[in-house]
C-alpha cells in the first residue's frame, strides 16, 4: 500500500466516507463530522501508521486533507 493509500484510508475510516469525498474541498469547516475528537483520532492515527510526532503547531493547523499532505512532507513523509 502506497502513503497516498494509507493516508486515504486514514480519512475513510475517521470520518466514515468514501474516498470519492477527498480533496481540496475536504477541510475542517466543510466537514460537520470534523470535530474536536475527529481531529484528534485523524493526528493520532496519522501519527501512528507513518511513525510520527506533529509538533503542537502543526496540529492546531492541520485542517485540511491537502494541508495535511504538505505537512507530512514536513516530516520526511511522501505522499
Amino acid at each position: 500500500m502506497t502513503n497516498l493509500e494509507k493516508y486515504d484510508h486514514i480519512f475513510m475510516d475517521v470520518f466514515g466516507i468514501d474516498h470519492a469525498a477527498l480533496g481540496e474541498a475536504f477541510t475542517f469547516k466543510d466537514v460537520p463530522a470534523w470535530d474536536s475528537v475527529a481531529h484528534l483520532s485523524l493526528i493520532s492515527q496519522l501519527e501512528d501508521e507513518f511513525d510520527i510526532m506533529f509538533e503542537a503547531e502543526d496540529i492546531l493547523h492541520y485542517g485540511s486533507y491537502e494541508n495535511g499532505k504538505k505537512l507530512l512532507a514536513k516530516y520526511g513523509v511522501e505522499i
